[in-house]
């Protein structure tokens, strides 16, 4: 590994820390309810205006039914605007109404926080259906993760309680005190460093040098006009203009990465430099998202009154993130084996200048553009700024890894926490089996029904990922989105299904998904994927809350030191090696043997 990737690796747990901790402390405050002064007027009239009781409490069940009801009525919502775009206001474009599936797969992967983008969003979305629908569901399907993190951690600190609190008042303020402020700070830097925020119409300017190129002559039925030989005719043109694309981007760009959304403002995403102009830009979009998930697990530590508690997740999760982001970092720097045979055979001195630049940004380089894709799906956030579809067969197998291990290194904004706490769940049940006690966390004992709801959402998203890639492999309309053959092939519909269905919402890009069986198949991914596992835990918090917390004996096992941590790690990898090993055996792994070879 090169100093350069060491140094920026470093570098983002150094700024990391520091920042996490403070706001985790902030965090704990919001979860707990504690009169925060400088929106309280805000957030009362917002609760009168509902007609919402905040000191009414609600039962696990009571909660989940609100959770969806307002995740469904969303749906709905973001699904009408961009069918009736053509005709709503905010369209200086113009652009056409998104056909049905497109809607359908759209509304499914921003009210899930995936964001996955089988669309070009300069051409395909007007300002109004940027700015009201799907900027809007960035905020609520983050603050819908971290009022469920809020609610387990409560099932916790409960004692014979049937209240985990109301959805409605967490909601309302993860968004108000949280997501806003951060994104309205982040926002305003972005516009300082360039990004684009204005409502105007796409801008023709006039490049520095015209641009001469060919192109197939079409004809009126806009197909290519082929000689007497069957060869496309050929025309030279030149470009003295070039259309650049405007719109509300950094506000979006903004709650992209804090909310751990990922969906761009236009299609190249974090590549764009509209998005993301420079070097400054790019480190902190990774550090935004890295900061809530990091900060939660000070929340949590604050909240079950033991900050070891939360010490103990981070550790476990900055573990595991270290040793994936190292092999990404190692296998974008080597020089592809192709080309180093090619020079070894020329007895050639040179190798391949850097590493593996191919879909990379020169603006960023190798070492921040495979963290960056280290961080986004370590997080479920989804944000690109290189072609992953061009990376290694081992650098793209780190970030399938990253989003098969369930999102909770770090994860998503509430999401990364509470799927963390599942596997912490799971393995204090191993070692209560391996050591012949009653296993305990935090208190409170782990019985059948937590074990069941544990199980239930951590196979889940391999039944999705799995049972969908399977599908898509045998049925025509699914080989047909496939740019490469074989294995390469394979791990392009491997990662889409992996991403939907850990709402993650990055892409491989080389798979065509834009059509009706791919938007019907990944929604379903999406949409089980995000509630069949929070209605689970849900169901864990209730049932914690309800029981009574144990006082700590000398048979305890702590759940603060290395010990645990290396338990939890171990039990997040065993996990996710039983589910997903042999589906990467036909994709990454077999494919890294065959450019070996």
């Amino acid at each position: 590994m090169t100093t350069q990737s060491i140094l920026l690796l470093v570098l983002l747990f150094a700024v990391l820390i520091p920042l996490a901790y403070p706001l985790g402390l902030y965090l704990a405050k919001v979860g707990d309810g504690t009169r925060l002064p400088v929106f309280g007027w805000l957030e009362n009239l917002l609760y009168r205006s509902a007609g919402t009781d905040r000191d009414v409490g609600m039962g696990w069940k009571t909660y989940a039914l609100a959770l969806l009801a307002f995740n469904t009525v969303g749906a709905l919502f973001v699904y009408a605007i961009q069918r009736l775009q053509l005709w709503l206001p905010g369209n200086p474009q113009a652009l056409a109404n998104v056909s049905a599936d497109s809607s359908f797969n759209t509304a499914v992967s921003f009210i899930t926080n995936t964001n996955w983008q089988g669309y070009a969003g300069e051409s395909t979305m007007s300002n109004l259906t940027q700015m009201v629908a799907l900027t809007g569901q960035n905020f609520f399907s983050a603050a819908t993760g971290m009022a469920v993190a809020f609610a387990l951690i409560r099932g916790f600190t409960q004692r014979s309680a049937q209240s985990i609190g109301n959805f409605w008042v967490d909601i309302t303020r993860s968004t108000l005190y949280v997501l806003l402020p951060l994104s309205l700070v982040f926002a305003v830097f972005l516009m300082g460093q360039g990004v684009v925020q204005n409502f105007s119409a796409n801008k023709e300017v006039a490049l520095l040098d015209a641009v001469t190129y060919t192109q197939p002559t079409m004809d009126a039925a806009n197909q290519p006009i082929k000689d007497a030989k069957g060869e496309a005719v050929r025309e030279t043109l030149t470009a003295k203009t070039q259309i650049l694309p405007m719109g509300p981007v950094a506000s979006q760009e903004a709650i992209k990465m804090i909310g751990t959304n990922g969906g761009g403002f236009f299609n190249a995403n974090s590549a764009h430099p509209f998005e993301n102009p420079n070097a400054l830009t790019n480190f902190l979009q990774m550090l935004a998202i890295f900061l809530i998930p990091a900060a939660f697990c000070f929340a949590f530590g604050r909240q079950v009154g033991d900050m070891r508690q939360g010490w103990a997740i981070l550790a476990a999760m900055t573990v595991i993130f270290v040793a994936l982001a190292c092999v990404v970092l190692i296998a974008e720097q080597q020089a592809h084996p192709a080309l180093q045979a090619l020079h070894i055979d020329q007895n050639l001195s040179a190798l391949q200048s850097g590493g593996n630049m191919e879909g990379k940004e020169t603006r960023f380089g190798i070492s921040a553009s495979a963290l960056f894709a280290a961080v986004t799906t370590a997080a479920s956030c989804g944000a690109v700024n290189a072609m992953h579809d061009a990376f290694s067969a081992l650098g793209g197998m780190v970030p399938i890894a990253f989003m098969q291990l369930g999102e909770v290194v770090f994860g998503g904004v509430g999401t990364g926490l509470y799927g963390m706490l599942v596997f912490a769940i799971m393995a204090v049940f191993i070692a209560g089996l391996m050591i012949g006690r009653t296993p305990e966390y935090l208190g409170k004992k782990i019985q059948s029904f937590e074990m069941k709801m544990a199980a239930l959402t951590i196979l889940i998203t391999p039944l999705l990922v799995l049972g969908g890639t399977a599908i898509a492999v045998m049925l025509d309309p699914g080989k047909a989105g496939i740019a490469n053959p074989g294995a390469h092939g394979f791990s392009e519909i491997l990662y889409a299904f992996t991403s939907a269905a850990n709402n993650n919402g990055s892409a491989f890009a080389g798979l065509s998904a834009n059509t009706p069986f791919y938007n019907v198949m990944l929604s379903i991914a999406m949409w089980f994927g995000r509630f069949g596992m929070i209605v689970p835990i849900l169901a864990i918090a209730g049932s914690l809350a309800a029981k009574k917390r144990l006082d700590v004996t000398p048979g305890t096992m702590p759940t603060h030191g290395p010990l645990f941590v290396a338990l939890l790690v171990g039990t997040v990898i065993l996990i996710g090696v039983l589910n997903y090993v042999p589906a990467l055996a036909l994709g990454p792994v077999i494919e890294h043997l065959q450019l070996v070879h």
